[in-house]
């Protein structure tokens, strides 16, 4: 039986899918993205398949939503300073993402002291404080005041962190504008594996854009470009469910709308959704005289039978007379 699991992955609650179909679906998917900052990663852990990578979240919110006054107080240590900057990056948007317009610039200061030790644990710091440099140089993240890395021998200590969130578009927290409702159809995107629930994607993505509204008001729906549209569930997992779909999204995308006003619309109602208007008259024209026709054929069935049963019934009566 464990054999049967470790061949699967999970994909919602009592859903599971063959690894190798994941896998193929992936592939394809990464061939859609070539080149793009939206092709995925996977790894295995303990015998699990694990995919991260971007997820694009399409915004359909229909009435206003708030963002933070202010962002929570920044941790005074350097060490924790660093470490909530390395996490805010699985969350970040890339450089190839069309719609995700941030920006970061790194300001440092120089320390009064200067070091003057030449040890290979100095020269290791260099070199990963080199490698930090380039690694910023290829992220498009918010604003970021960081410091305390040694360039050119000299150590550069850390002043303040001032982090700015991200933006919708380029519309930055202003007080004046801190209610506002996105513009429909604009392109978000989250860091995310395939082990996240819908429930924990929405709350990263939330926490993205610092958002004042409560999450468990919204949900996630894949729409298609034929009007389908399914509600994702708590503990289906968006990711996977994207990779399954496919990587167009031309085809299906997936939204963030409110839970309350939103209705699913199933495959056989979508079809006709697309018609024009003279068109589905016609269509309830045919389905009323259908309907009528199916009624005329029971009425007469019961009147037979009505019938049938007085003529018994008659005939009992005279037998017994």
């Amino acid at each position: 039986m464990d054999n049967v699991d470790s061949d699967k992955m999970q994909i919602g609650e009592n859903k599971f899918v063959s690894k190798r179909t994941i896998v193929s679906h992936l592939k394809t998917y990464n061939i859609y993205y070539e080149g793009q900052a939206l092709q995925l990663r996977h790894r295995e852990e303990e015998g699990e398949l694990i995919i991260e990578g971007l997820l694009n979240v399409f915004w359909g919110v229909r009435r206003p939503i708030r963002l933070q006054m202010q962002d929570e107080k920044e941790p005074e240590s350097p060490r924790s300073l660093l470490t909530s900057l390395s996490a805010e990056t699985d969350i970040s948007t890339d450089i190839n993402s069309e719609t995700n317009q941030a920006s970061i610039s790194i300001e440092v200061t120089a320390a009064d002291n200067q070091s003057n030790d030449s040890s290979g644990e100095e020269k290791e710091e260099e070199g990963n404080g080199d490698q930090e440099v380039s690694q910023s140089e290829r992220l498009l993240r918010t604003r970021s005041d960081v410091g305390g890395r040694r360039i050119g021998g000299r150590r550069l200590g850390i002043r303040r962190v001032n982090r700015h969130r991200c933006s919708f578009n380029g519309h930055f927290y202003n007080h004046k504008t801190a209610v506002f409702t996105p513009a429909f159809g604009s392109v978000t995107n989250v860091r995310v594996n395939s082990c996240m629930t819908t429930a924990q994607v929405l709350r990263v993505l939330f926490n993205k854009f610092k958002i004042e509204n409560n999450p468990d008001q919204f949900n996630l729906y894949l729409v298609h470009t034929s009007g389908e549209r399914h509600q994702l569930k708590p503990n289906d997992h968006p990711l996977a469910v994207r990779i399954l779909q496919g990587p167009c999204e031309q085809v299906s995308k997936i939204f963030l709308m409110e839970t309350n006003q939103v209705e699913e619309v199933t495959y056989d109602v979508a079809q006709y959704i697309k018609f024009e208007l003279p068109v589905l008259q016609s269509f309830i024209t045919k389905l009323h005289e259908e309907e009528e026709r199916e009624m005329q054929k029971l009425k007469k069935r019961f009147i037979d039978l009505r019938q049938i049963i007085k003529r018994y019934m008659q005939y009992l009566a005279d037998k017994s007379s």
